[in-house]
């Protein structure tokens, strides 16, 4: 069985942090890529950032310079580490899987992502 299970989100206040994680099984991690995204309150699905199996990485540019994806390859573990927080970053944030020459795609369309995790909620508040 496929699962992404997503955790640490919260309530933090404006300028905190937060750090997620997602724990995935039940496919070959290692040789896919994951992305993070949200959504907003009365808003449509965004990627937040995604890392590839080598490591690369991109992000949406309103999280640049704020927002670090990483991942852990032995623990089939995903992160985000969330710094300056704003409060239009109050969401529900999901993990995602999909095939690293479907990430294009992915970024385009999020129906193209392989797995989905159940999501994590954030709450910046003022």
């Amino acid at each position: 069985e496929v699962q992404l299970q997503a955790s640490g989100g919260g309530v933090v206040q404006p300028g905190g942090s937060l750090r997620l994680s997602c724990v995935a099984s039940g496919f070959r991690y290692s040789s896919f890529a994951m992305s993070w995204l949200r959504q907003a309150p009365g808003k449509g699905l965004e990627r937040v950032a995604d890392i590839m199996n080598d490591d690369r990485t991109d992000y949406a540019d309103s999280v640049k310079g704020r927002f670090t994806i990483s991942r852990d390859n032995a623990k089939n573990a995903l992160y985000l580490q969330m710094n300056t927080l704003k409060p239009e970053g109050t969401a529900d944030y999901y993990c995602a899987a999909t095939t690293s020459g479907l990430i294009t795609s992915a970024r385009r369309d999020p129906n193209n992502y392989n797995y989905w995790g159940q999501g994590t909620q954030v709450t910046v508040s003022s």
